[in-house]
């Protein structure tokens, strides 16, 4: 007998295909936020949001590239906004590519210039009963992988 069979908990879908699966549903949820006007980019502009209305916040992606790892500013602010995160219940996964993130989400609509990317967090919509599917693959990815004590996800996306 198993741990899962003891806990009933599924199995984690081991291989490539699962992780695959989750990258392109980040890109699919992060398409389909951005069209709906529910995207937050940036480091301090994540934090204001999350400090002035943490119930609208969904999920949360955390952005580095091999060069920010030895950031110590960058990496504090990631430790406090995973805390914040586990503290108020939203799923956060980390994307090891930038370039990636900002081919997906593109320059900032008001200005055109390119935007801090290292954190990204997708809102709740006006809309009611608004329910994206690729978020809540999401969930169902970040859930799983807390199973498995992977409390922030890595997640590869899609070329």
């Amino acid at each position: 007998m198993t741990l899962e069979e003891i806990h009933g908990q599924q199995p984690m879908p081991a291989g490539h295909d699962w992780m695959q699966g989750a990258g392109t549903a980040l890109h699919e949820l992060l398409v389909s936020a951005q069209r709906r006007g529910c995207l937050t980019a940036g480091v301090y502009e994540s934090a204001k949001l999350m400090n002035v209305d943490p119930d609208n916040v969904a999920f949360c992606v955390l952005a580095a590239d091999q060069e920010d790892e030895g950031d110590i500013a960058l990496q504090i602010h990631f430790t406090l906004i995973q805390a914040f995160c586990c503290e108020n219940d939203i799923d956060i996964v980390r994307v090891n590519d930038v370039a990636k993130l900002a081919a997906i989400v593109g320059p900032s609509e008001d200005s055109g210039e390119p935007r801090d990317l290292h954190c990204i967090l997708i809102t709740n919509p006006n809309e009611e009963g608004w329910k994206d599917p690729a978020l809540e693959k999401l969930n169902l990815f970040c859930e799983e992988s807390r199973n498995v004590n992977d409390w922030v996800p890595t997640i590869i996306l899609p070329e």
